[in-house]
């Protein structure tokens, strides 16, 4: 399929290591992959489900223990550890090797290798960069041929150049004690062991197209970010984006793919998704803008929760052409069924749970989510970004898509108002690096604990979060049409925890004064923390909420301020001495401004 040395030599040094027993091109046709998905069905790797409810849909289950992410075995090996930073695990890459090489050897004996050509970006186009990943599971091949561009034009575009991501994984013995998953960012290689869980072996994802994209574009002056993209169109045909991150559990799916209330849709408003989850970022020469693209090709969701009323795109995304993972299998219909689906879960006598076990709904314990529930709270669907029913036009743009607006947001009770801007860019950065969380009664631990998520990036940025945090300043300084940058809170309670603001659909309301703020046309308030709005620009009409209420959500708690300085200082104090002063600066003119 290639002539191309550089891979060949790799593919050869790789097998002879890890000895499967034959090797395979994927070429991205139809055809091969029907014979993937037939094959795994035979071995029960796959369930092919109902052809006429769920067409082209397919249940697979991971082992037990083996259901998500691994941020404790996830490693940045660098030369020095100072470049990997205090936020990431390191090891020396020479040591990582030779632990590896151990659990590598002989590891695909009696399997076979897949060798998946992809592309993260529309191939040929300026953003794009391609990758090979090496892996003996056909189900990752099936999943990164929904959330890459795989085929034989990968290797055409690659030509003879060098310039390629390598990834090899191995599901080995699926040992939790082994398992890592490693990034070598120098190397311009990722090494993925012991698991089979989708977050940890479709290396495009978040160790491709964040860890080493991140280390890219930091060297290249581009930006890889965990961020959202979506397109807001008024009555009268303009477009304009949005990008923004959110730390999980932070509604950040529901907001790409929101539906505007019906007062938005009457007048002629609607929401286009460009990407739900990660976005490259580069400066167009042509008008100094920051562009966007959503460098994946599908969406790697979480299931529980997800229904008709919370994210009605996402449901009708994954009706067909997905492969859901650790979700209960409904044996009567032949379809798949989640906590928070809706209110009919499949008898008993016809239900098997996530790890393959008859289940009884009835003996469901919310306070016992992970040993009673049907689904494993972190259970998935991989579907094609094309079947979401409001995808953008402009997701396969080869240029991206103009960003006029940066949202950064968290899950604060009391801190955060609802919506405010910062001053300028450096501000912005500022309002990203202290972004946060606090844990809720679902989360593992106490209640109320903030932890702190950098532009959604703490797991996923690819060395020192000191110097990414500086390379956001120095991007601030190459844009020359910058986005504004905006903190949204969706999360404010009341005395008694109740959220206040509505959220889902409704948040598109801020989404408009965000708009608003960017084109001039609105003024604000300022404050010690950044532009709040004047309530009345806001528009709550149709909205059960007063104005009184608004005015309590826009306003700036300064007490927890001052009570949030100690915290954030703590955290800059974590990740070092690569903080740039600019943000202890910043830290310390708003100390001021809070008195």
């Amino acid at each position: 399929m290639t002539n191309n040395k550089y891979v060949l030599s790799w593919i050869e040094e790789m097998a002879a290591m890890t000895q499967p027993d034959k090797i395979v091109w994927i070429d991205g046709t139809d055809a091969q992959a029907e014979a993937l998905r037939a094959e795994a069905c035979s071995t029960g790797e796959i369930i092919k489900l109902n052809e006429e409810l769920l067409p082209n849909c397919y249940l697979h289950r991971t082992a037990v223990n083996d259901v998500a992410r691994v941020e404790g075995r996830t490693y940045i090996c660098t030369p020095t550890k100072e470049e990997a930073g205090n936020v990431n695990n390191w090891m020396d890459p020479n040591e990582m090797y030779a632990k590896l090489k151990k659990l590598y050897t002989g590891s695909m004996k009696g399997r076979t290798m897949y060798v998946i050509p992809y592309s993260m970006g529309v191939v040929g186009s300026d953003f794009a960069k391609y990758g090979i990943e090496l892996t003996d599971s056909i189900y990752v091949v099936l999943n990164m041929l929904i959330m890459t561009r795989v085929g034989t034009n990968v290797l055409e575009a690659l030509g003879d150049s060098p310039d390629y991501i390598k990834g090899l994984h191995a599901r080995a013995d699926i040992d939790e004690e082994n398992r890592y998953i490693v990034h070598f960012p120098q190397d311009n290689t990722i090494m993925s062991v012991n698991s089979g869980y989708g977050g940890n072996v479709l290396l495009g994802k978040k160790c491709f197209a964040l860890r080493i994209a991140s280390y890219l574009g930091r060297k290249e002056n581009w930006m890889a970010e965990h961020m959202l993209i979506l397109g807001v169109e008024y009555p009268n045909g303009e477009i304009k984006y949005i990008t923004a991150a959110f730390p999980s559990a932070c509604g950040k799916t529901n907001l790409a793919m929101l539906i505007p209330p019906e007062i938005y849709r009457k007048k002629g408003f609607k929401v286009w998704c460009v990407g739900d989850d990660i976005a490259w970022l580069r400066v167009n020469k042509e008008d100094g803008k920051l562009y966007a693209v959503n460098p994946e090709n599908g969406f790697f969701g979480v299931a529980p929760g997800t229904n008709e009323k919370s994210n009605p795109n996402a449901l009708h995304t994954c009706l067909r052409d997905t492969i859901f993972t650790n979700v209960v299998h409904d044996t009567k219909n032949n379809t798949v069924w989640w906590e928070g689906l809706n209110d009919n879960p499949p008898a008993p006598e016809y239900a098997i749970d996530w790890k393959g076990n008859p289940w009884d709904y009835r003996k469901y314990d919310k306070k016992d989510k992970l040993g009673t529930s049907g689904a494993h709270p972190n259970s998935r669907f991989t579907a094609l970004a094309k079947n979401c029913p409001c995808i953008s036009s402009e997701f396969d743009s080869l240029t991206g898509v103009p960003v006029s607006a940066i949202v950064f947001g968290g899950r604060r009770a009391k801190t955060a108002p609802l919506v405010y801007q910062s001053f300028n860019w450096q501000h912005g950065a500022f309002v990203g690096s202290i972004m946060a969380s606090e844990t809720t009664a679902a989360a593992a631990g106490a209640l109320g604990v903030v932890r702190r998520d950098p532009m959604a990036m703490r797991p996923f940025v690819g060395y020192n979060m000191g110097d990414y945090w500086k390379h956001w300043l120095d991007m601030g300084k190459i844009i020359p049409n910058a986005p504004l940058i905006f903190h949204v809170n969706w999360f404010r309670t009341d005395d008694e925890g109740n959220f206040i603001w509505p959220g889902f659909g409704d948040n598109m309301r801020v989404l408009e004064w965000i708009l608003a703020r960017c084109e001039g046309k609105v003024d604000a308030v300022e404050t010690a923390i950044g532009y709040v709005p004047k309530p009345e620009d806001i528009n709550i009409e149709g909205l059960d909420l007063s104005l009184d209420t608004l005015k309590d959500l826009l306003s700036v708690d300064t007490e927890s301020w001052k009570a949030d300085i100690a915290n954030i200082k703590d955290f800059y104090n974590m990740v070092g001495d690569h903080v740039p002063a600019e943000m202890w600066e910043e830290l310390a003119a708003l100390e001021a401004r809070l008195g």
